[in-house]
């Protein structure tokens, strides 16, 4: 199944997320199908930036979201 979900980035107490497109049973740093965009919750406010296009083909496709990434779209939509 595919899952479109957070790589994590950056250092210690650092943050940086990848929102990206991978095989749910590959570990959440492991290897990805696709970047779709990225997260960064240390600015104020945080910086969200996802390629609309190729989140709409992965979810026609039939890629699953998790909780996290779901909220994401959501706040970065409005």
């Amino acid at each position: 199944m595919v899952k479109i979900r957070l790589q994590r980035q950056g250092a210690k107490k650092a943050p940086f997320y990848h929102i990206v497109v991978a095989d749910s049973r590959s570990p959440r740093d492991g290897k990805i199908i696709e970047k779709i965009g990225s997260y960064d919750p240390m600015t104020e406010p945080s910086k969200i930036i996802i390629d609309n296009e190729k989140l709409t083909k992965w979810i026609k496709i039939g890629a699953k979201p998790t909780d996290s990434v779901k909220e994401l779209i959501e706040r970065a939509s409005k």
